[in-house]
This record gives C-alpha cells, sequence and structure tokens, in this order.
C-alpha cells in the first residue's frame, strides 16, 4: 500500500516528480518554488512487466493530482530512471530494473497521463534538482555525485547539463581510477570508481582489509556477509583504526577521480549526495585531501566539495519534477 504525505497546495502551477529506483519508484506534487506538496512510493520490483508498473503509478499518481486540483494545474512530468536517456525517451539496459532491454518509458507514461513528459537518468536529474533548489543554486557550473549504492554523476557546464551526442554522458561512476582493479560484478570492467567509492565498495574494501590483516575491530565481531558500510561507520565513530582506514582509503581513491574531474571540467563546486556523505569528516576530509594533492597548481584551493541540501527524502522526487521547470519553463 502506498504510503502518502500532504501539505497545502499553492496556486502555481504545478509539475510531476517521478524517480524510478530497483526496488521502489517514488513520485510527488512540487510546486516551482521546490515544495513537495503530495508524495506517495510503490514497489518497482513487483512488477515484472512495465505496462503494470505504469497502471499502478497512474492509479496512485491520480488521487494525488485529483488533490491538487486536476491535471489542469499540472505542468508536466519528469522522471529520473537508471539508464534514461533524454533525447529518446527510453530506459536501456537498465541492470537493477524488472523490464530489460529498451523500453519507451516517456512515451509509455505521456500515453496514460495525457501529460508532456521528460525523462533522464537519475543522477542528471539529481544534478538538475540540486541547481535549481539545493547547493548549487545559481551555479553554471559544478558536478553532482551521488555515493549511495552505486555512484551515480550529472556535470554542469555554463549552466547545461552535459548530456554527449547519444544522451549518456556523465557515467563518472564507471571511470576507471585502478586500472586492473576491483572487478564490477554489474559491468565486469576492472577498477571503477563505484567498485571503491560507493556504500557497496565501502563494504568490500572493509571486507579485504579484515581478510588481508590481523589488526584488532569491532567490526570481527560481525559475520562477514554482515558488514556494510553503515557497520562500518559505526565502528570508525567509536574509534576503530581499522574502520577508520576503510574511510581513509575511499576518501583517497574518491579524490583522486575528483582531481580528474575537475581537470576535466573546472567545475565551481562539487555536489556530493546520498548515505555515504552522513561519514561526515570521515570520508570528506580525506576526499578533499587527496583531490588537492592531485590537482596541478592553476585548479588548487578553487574547488569547493559540498554536501548536498536537498533533504534526502525528497530529493529524487525535487530532482525529477526539476526537469519540468528546466525543460518546459
Amino acid at each position: 500500500m502506498a504510503k502518502a504525505k500532504t501539505a497545502t497546495v499553492s496556486l502555481e502551477p504545478l509539475a510531476i516528480g517521478i524517480d524510478i529506483g530497483g526496488t521502489g519508484t517514488k513520485f510527488g506534487i512540487v510546486d516551482r518554488n521546490g515544495n513537495v506538496l503530495f508524495s506517495s512510493e510503490i514497489s518497482t520490483r513487483g512488477h515484472a512487466q512495465v505496462e503494470s508498473f505504469i497502471d499502478e503509478l497512474h492509479k496512485n499518481l491520480l488521487a494525488l493530482i485529483d488533490k491538487s486540483g486536476g491535471p489542469g494545474r499540472i505542468r508536466g512530468i519528469g522522471v529520473g530512471a537508471p539508464n534514461g536517456n533524454f533525447y529518446s525517451g527510453t530506459v536501456e539496459y537498465a541492470p537493477n530494473l524488472p523490464w530489460k532491454g529498451i523500453i519507451p518509458l516517456a512515451k509509455l507514461i505521456e500515453n496514460k497521463f495525457h501529460l508532456p513528459t521528460i525523462l533522464t537518468n537519475d543522477a542528471n536529474a539529481a544534478a538538475i534538482g540540486e541547481m535549481m533548489y539545493g547547493a548549487a543554486k545559481g551555479m553554471k557550473d559544478f558536478i553532482m555525485i551521488t555515493l549511495g549504492t552505486g555512484v551515480g554523476s550529472g556535470i554542469v557546464s555554463n549552466g547545461q547539463l552535459i548530456l554527449g551526442n547519444d544522451g549518456f554522458a556523465g557515467e563518472l561512476g564507471h571511470t576507471i581510477i585502478i586500472p586492473d582493479g576491483r572487478k564490477h560484478e554489474g559491468t565486469l570492467k576492472f577498477g571503477s570508481l563505484e567498485s571503491y567509492a560507493s556504500a557497496t565498495g565501502v563494504a568490500i574494501t572493509a571486507q579485504e582489509m579484515l581478510k588481508n590483516s590481523k589488526e584488532e575491530s569491532l567490526l570481527r565481531k560481525i559475520p562477514k556477509e554482515q558488514v556494510d558500510s553503515k557497520k562500518v561507520y559505526e565502528a570508525a565513530i567509536q574509534g576503530d583504526k581499522l574502520a577508520k582506514d576503510v574511510f581513509d582509503f575511499t576518501g583517497k581513491i574518491l579524490g583522486l577521480a575528483l582531481a580528474n574531474f575537475v581537470m576535466f571540467s573546472s567545475p565551481e563546486a562539487i555536489v556530493l549526495f546520498g548515505g555515504l556523505t552522513k561519514s561526515g569528516d570521515l570520508i570528506l576530509k580525506p576526499t578533499r585531501e587527496h583531490m588537492e594533492a592531485n590537482l596541478i597548481q592553476v585548479f588548487q584551493n578553487k574547488v569547493k566539495i559540498l554536501v548536498s541540501h536537498l533533504k534526502e527524502s525528497d530529493a529524487a522526487i525535487l530532482g525529477a519534477s526539476a526537469l519540468v521547470w528546466e525543460v518546459k519553463g
């Protein structure tokens, strides 16, 4: 059953934001100031066919549209999804979604709702949301990095989201940081940033350090399969040296990667978002140090590393809805 949240409805035009994740899909109705007026959530994983997913999405969203004053109030629908292509409106070969191949998702949603629909990948949507409502408000050059189960990214340059020739630009999480390094089980490539700087990567680093050293650690009291980034954080704030070493190593890899990204696009700031940022200086301090250490002089001490200002529970919806204002005005 969907969980709903309500607030006072404004008189301004509204946008729908939909964030499709591998497990769940969040959606809401948002005003131009970034207030989420109504929101809810359904299961993604529970729908083997995309058509049944859209049927349930429509049923749940229709109730929210009615509460907001009807479809005439809605300017459009913005959708953030893994492997979402802005140009074609398709989701292409998304490994974490139940629907395989190329899915014409924007067209299917537009046909169901009879509202203009814009689709992009989830990290690009987050970058637009950050530029419109968050830490990057007013900036024309910044990079958004999401540090969650994976590592997503969106690059904004001269006020424009970089999409590339085919709509898939900005996959910084899959850049190779350590040649012949750790294998990524999803892509089967070796040494990508996501393999190290994601929550998944932190857990793997901890397991490797536990295996390769005899150092005492609180983490040794936890079954190996239960060692995750949260457990590593909890041990680190209790002063556990091995756990702190995990964050130092992760920050080193992330800082090296960010230095490369800075020298590519010379952003005003890098905005970090996602679960790992809750680790605070455990991850941020080594990241800043190693970014600066790997920058050539002309770039040093110029680029801010910021943590997203967006409320985590609303961020995905805000990012998707911001696509409507960005494209439709």
